[in-house]
């Protein structure tokens, strides 16, 4: 068996080969969190299943207004803007890969790393390829995939321009998505995805009784959050975390008691406990990421803890699969199996929660280019959540809303952790009032 996940103690300074170094803006050293895993079957918290009868359909989750319960708006409808964004001077990325004075035949060394990051990943990718049991001839298809999507890296390596433009994360992802649906896959993590959803419905129980048995309610929102974070760690896009996930496992709850000790490298907690107190939001809009421990042990018991308060709360998910993100469609199946017969999360009602299509097929996004559904029911919120690396760090840091907002998620890539100054494993906890 292995360990769970450690933070140690003592933080080892090193150039961006190994861990990356201090922020300026750090008072003491910080350290790094080193990973050791668990067996999934080891989880510390009970995995006595729940019982899955007598759920109500999926179709009985809220749905946009303006659509029929039995619709739902595809990615390949007329994607619009995210009505509570400041478009001045908007920029999805976070990090600047190139500047008006770089060659812009020639690729930036900002440029080649990531370009580097994502070829270091299609092993992995290839690997679960192969294991597509849904599609023919898997194993051919798979390594068509490899072969094409490299030669594509490659020729960015030599011209930036290859592709179309701007060179960025945005397009490096969304090369990777057609690449992998023009050879004949449509979602190569299904089968893991599954698996870890009911490993979780089965946790998600004893997850919900442990944050309500926290009678301080600054401290029992803490735990929320770190619950968010833990989750968080269920991500395929991490080369490292996928090769160690398909190795060993994870616990979550051992990653909850062992992240990286605050304060984080953005860390506004202390501010969002004050307005938890103080301020209740009337319609909050959650951007969610991966399935898993990710949904349904972070976010799903902090949505849930929202509904208390009295928001109502819209869970925005992908239209199309990509990496081990949660779909739309099954977040909707997720929430049936751990709604009860009176349509309750653990006694607090759903009549508020709604899950919607955000018209996203990428693990990161473009405000610029979201769901008319989202779209509709988002311009009377106000507070905006971007989780996860992709969406809330990689993408959308810096994004400027017209109402409260808050980005949350863990660094887990190297060139992330350069950018910011942080810890691999760090995380960021950015508040913003309006």
């Amino acid at each position: 068996m292995g360990k769970p996940i450690v933070a140690p103690t003592q933080r080892p300074m090193a150039s961006l080969t190994g861990l990356v170094p201090f922020s300026k803006s750090w008072k003491n050293p910080q350290p790094i969190l080193s990973f050791q895993y668990l067996h999934s079957s080891s989880l510390t918290l009970s995995t006595k299943p729940m019982s899955l009868s007598n759920h109500v359909s999926p179709s009985s989750i809220h749905q946009s207004s303006i659509h029929s319960k039995n619709q739902a708006v595809e990615s390949s409808s007329e994607l619009v803007h995210f009505p509570l964004l400041v478009h001045n001077n908007y920029i999805a990325c976070t990090i600047p890969w190139r500047f008006p004075y770089d060659d812009m035949n020639i690729p930036t060394p900002t440029e080649l790393s990531w370009i580097i990051l994502l070829q270091s990943l299609i092993p992995s990718y290839k690997k679960r390829a192969e294991r597509d049991t849904s599609v023919p001839d898997a194993a051919n298809k798979a390594e068509n995939f490899a072969q094409r999507y490299g030669e594509i890296l490659e020729s960015l390596k030599k011209d930036p321009t290859s592709q179309g433009g701007p060179l960025d994360i945005i397009l490096l992802c969304k090369l990777r998505e057609q690449v992998l649906r023009e050879v004949g896959f449509r979602d190569i993590f299904k089968k893991v995805k599954d698996e870890e959803n009911e490993k979780a419905i089965s946790l998600f129980e004893n997850v919900v009784q442990l944050n309500d048995a926290i009678e301080d309610e600054g401290k029992r929102l803490e735990n929320l959050v770190r619950g968010m974070f833990a989750g968080n760690v269920f991500d395929l896009g991490s080369a490292q975390l996928a090769e160690v996930f398909s190795r060993e496992g994870m616990s979550f709850s051992a990653t909850c008691r062992n992240l990286a000790p605050r304060p984080w490298v953005i860390d506004d907690l202390d501010t969002f406990k004050m307005k938890w107190t103080n301020k209740s939001w009337k319609k909050v809009i959650i951007f969610v990421d991966n399935s898993g421990a990710d949904i349904i042990l972070g976010i799903l018991p902090f949505a849930r803890e929202l509904l208390r308060h009295g928001s109502q709360v819209v869970l925005a998910a992908n239209d199309l699969p990509s990496i081990n993100d949660v779909t739309y469609y099954e977040l909707i199946e997720i929430i049936s199996k751990l709604k009860d017969e009176e349509g309750c999360l653990m006694g607090v009602s759903t009549s508020n929660l709604s899950v919607a299509n955000s018209g996203n097929d990428l693990p990161v996004i473009d405000l610029k280019r979201v769901s008319q559904e989202i779209a509709y029911l988002a311009n009377d919120a106000d507070l905006v959540i971007l989780e996860g690396m992709g969406r809330g760090i990689e993408t959308n840091l810096y994004a400027q809303f017209k109402c409260d907002s808050l980005n949350i998620g863990m660094v887990k890539h190297v060139e992330v952790a350069q950018f910011l100054g942080s810890r691999m494993y760090d995380c960021v906890f950015k508040y913003v009032e309006v």
